[in-house]
This record gives structure tokens, sequence and C-alpha cells, in this order.
């Protein structure tokens, strides 16, 4: 299987006219205790891998097959008759955005210039942990808690199952996975325990700080 870096949100690149799987910016057991090898392991090699599978056979053949992954996403996004091509479009590209939302030994302050930012939108970098925790949290069933920045401001979004804030004009800093399968496996219906956990201990501020940029 071909894999790729993905330092940066545009760059699952296209090999052979399919969308390739990218590579986890961490071991697989490098977010324990908070999210196990296990979990990540299913997560990312079988609900990850499986979409970006099943968007592939989707688009071969299609207008779809030359165009990249957001492409994809936007040019699909409002045509029922193509949602099973952006569900999995979209949720490949989540997936990846999720990844790289999260480190090892992560979480912590955010970094100064940031900081500001976060404290004129929210308050106080406590009041932005309570906003997106609750997001997360009273999200009913399937879907993503975002952080996003919209005309120089800070707010917390929620999108149901695939949908994401690609096709709006928020630009997206920051997701929780909120999906069962992203927690169910340490966690059963604890979804408190684990957006908390993810919180507190695998916040990727760098990433937040990529792009912004």
């Amino acid at each position: 299987m071909t894999t790729i870096d993905i330092s940066n949100s545009a760059n699952i690149l296209r090999a052979s006219a399919s969308i390739v799987l990218p590579v986890l910016p961490f071991a697989e057991n490098a977010l324990e205790p908070a999210i196990s090898a296990k979990t990540v392991s299913f997560h990312y090699g079988k609900h990850h891998k499986g979409y970006v599978d099943n968007m592939n056979k989707l688009i071969t053949g299609t207008d779809y097959s030359d165009l990249s992954l957001e492409e994809i996403i936007i040019s699909t996004c409002e045509r029922p008759e193509r949602k099973a091509i952006f569900n999995n479009a979209s949720q490949t590209w989540n997936h990846t955005f999720f990844w790289k939302s999260l480190k090892e030994n992560g979480g912590g302050s955010a970094p100064a210039e940031l900081k500001s930012l976060i404290d004129s939108s929210f308050g106080s970098e406590a009041e932005c942990k309570k906003a997106l925790a609750e997001a997360a949290l009273t999200l009913f069933g399937s879907g993503w808690a975002w952080l996003v920045i919209d005309g120089g401001k800070l707010k917390v979004i929620t999108t149901i199952n695939a949908e994401s804030p690609l096709n709006t004009k928020n630009k997206p800093l920051l997701t929780i996975d909120v999906w069962e399968h992203a927690y169910y496996l340490d966690y059963q219906n604890r979804r408190a325990d684990y957006v908390n956990a993810l919180l507190d201990n695998l916040i990727n501020w760098d990433f937040v700080m990529q792009n912004l940029s």
C-alpha cells in the first residue's frame, strides 16, 4: 500500500488515480492511556481505511476520479444522488484531520499567540475547552465537534454523521470524533470520559496554530 506523510490538511495525494490512506502521525500506542492502541488500530485500520477503500470504488470510472479529495467533497455535498461518495470522501477527510488534532503528550496550555485569540473569543482557555466538551457531549448520535475560526473569531460547532465545515465559511482548526467507534472499546458508553481525556491529554495545539496561518 502506498503511504504518504500528512504534515498539513490538504496533502492526501493521489496515486494511480486513487486517494491513498495517509500514515498515522504517531504510533498506534502513542495515545495511551487516553486512547488505547487497540482502539487506534480498529479506528484507523478498519474504519478510516474502509472509507478510503469504499470511496475509491465509488469514484472509479466517474468524473470524480480526477478530482482532489476536497474537490470531491465540495462537489458532492449537496447532491443526494452522490451521497455515498460524499459520505466516504468526507469521512476520509474528517478522520485525517482528527488524527492530526491529537498528539502524544498533548493538551496543556495553548501557545501564547493562540491563547490570546482563545481568550478574546471565549474568555479563557478553560471556557474554550468547556465549549468543546459540551458540543461533543450534547451532539445526538454520531458526528464531530469542531473548533473553527470565522471572521477572526474562534467558535465551536458540531456536524452530524460525515458532515464537515469544508463547504461552509468556517475554517476548521481542530476536531473531536464522537462516533462510537472512536471510544467504545475503551470507554463503552462513557463519552464524557473519552472527551475529557482527549481534551486534557491529547489536543495538538501546534496543529491548530498551523491551521491559523
